[in-house]
C-alpha cells in the first residue's frame, strides 16, 4: 500500500489539458530559438517575448488545471519540468549568444540540472522514481521565465529598456538562488528516502533469519510432515553457511513475508 512518501503520480492518462499545454510549450522551444538567433529584429523579439509569456502562463495554468480537475498523470510529471528546463536552457542560450547574459549564469543553472539528472539512477536503485517538483522549484522557474523577457527587452526602447534590465536582473539573481535552494531540498528529500530504505533492510533480514538447528543442521528432514521440520516445529527459511536466510531467484527470502518493495511505499501502488 502506498504511504505518505509516495512520489509517483496517480494517473496513466495521456490526453489531458495539462499534458497538451506542456506539449505546446515543448513545440515552442525551437521556434523561440529561431526567433532569437536568426532574424535578430524587433518583430522577432516581440514574437519571442510572446512565446516566453505563454510558457510562463501555461506553466502556472497546467498545474492549476491538474489539481482542480484531477488530471495529474505520470506523463505530465515528466513533460512539465522537461518543458520548463528546455525553455530556461533555450532562453539562456539565445541570450548568451546575443551577449545579453554572461556565460557563467548559464553554467550555474545547467550544473544544477546536471546534478539532479545524475541523482535519478541512484533513486531508481533504491526503488524510487523522480521526486515531485516542490514549491521552491516552481517559484525559481517562474522567476527565471519572468527575467528572460525583461532582459531581452533591455536592449531596446530607451528608458523602458533600462528599467527592464534592472528588474530582469533582479528576477534572474533571485531565480538562480531559489533554483539552487530547490535543488538542495531535492537532495535532502532523496537522502531521507534512501536512509529510510537502508535502515529498513537490516530489520527485514533479521526477521527472516533462522538460527541453525545443532541437531538437524539447515536442511529439513525429507520424512518430516508437510509444513513442519523433523522435530515437529514450524518450518522457517533455511539458513546458508553464513547464517543468512536464503533467497529465491527474485531476491526475496524463502518465507512468505511481504516482498522487499512493499516497504518502499513510494513505488508500491495500493
Amino acid at each position: 500500500m502506498a504511504t505518505e512518501n509516495a512520489v509517483d503520480p496517480v494517473g496513466d492518462r495521456i490526453w489531458t489539458i495539462p499534458n497538451l499545454l506542456s506539449i505546446l510549450r515543448l513545440i515552442g522551444v525551437p521556434v523561440f530559438l529561431y526567433l532569437v538567433l536568426v532574424p535578430q529584429a524587433d518583430w522577432a523579439d516581440w514574437w519571442a517575448l510572446g512565446l516566453l509569456a505563454f510558457a510562463g502562463v501555461s506553466d502556472w495554468l497546467d498545474g492549476k488545471i491538474a489539481r482542480a480537475f484531477n488530471q495529474a498523470s505520470r506523463l505530465g510529471v515528466i513533460l512539465d519540468p522537461l518543458a520548463d528546463r528546455l525553455y530556461i536552457f533555450a532562453a539562456l542560450l539565445g541570450l548568451m549568444v546575443r551577449g545579453v547574459v554572461p556565460w557563467w549564469l548559464m553554467a550555474i543553472l545547467v550544473l544544477r540540472d546536471v546534478l539532479v539528472v545524475v541523482a535519478l539512477p541512484i533513486l531508481r536503485h533504491y526503488g524510487y522514481g523522480p521526486l515531485p517538483v516542490n514549491f521552491a522549484g516552481k517559484a525559481a522557474t517562474l522567476c527565471l521565465l519572468y527575467s528572460f523577457p525583461l532582459l531581452l527587452i533591455a536592449g531596446h526602447w530607451g528608458v523602458v529598456g533600462d528599467v527592464a534590465q534592472i528588474v530582469g536582473w533582479a528576477f534572474a539573481i533571485w531565480g538562480t538562488a531559489i533554483y539552487w535552494w530547490a535543488g538542495l531540498l531535492y537532495a535532502v528529500q532523496g537522502l531521507r528516502l534512501i536512509a529510510q530504505t537502508r535502515q529498513a533492510e537490516p530489520h527485514d533480514l533479521d526477521t527472516r533469519r533462522t538460527p541453525p538447528d545443532p541437531a538437524h543442521g539447515s536442511a529439513a528432514d525429507p520424512a518430516a510432515p508437510a509444513g513442519g521440520a523433523a522435530d515437529g516445529t514450524a518450518a522457517g527459511p533455511t539458513s546458508n553457511g553464513a547464517g543468512h536466510a536464503e533467497r529465491d531467484p527474485t531476491g526475496h527470502a524463502a518465507d512468505c513475508g511481504p516482498p522487499t518493495s512493499d516497504r518502499k511505499g513510494a513505488t508500491t501502488q495500493p
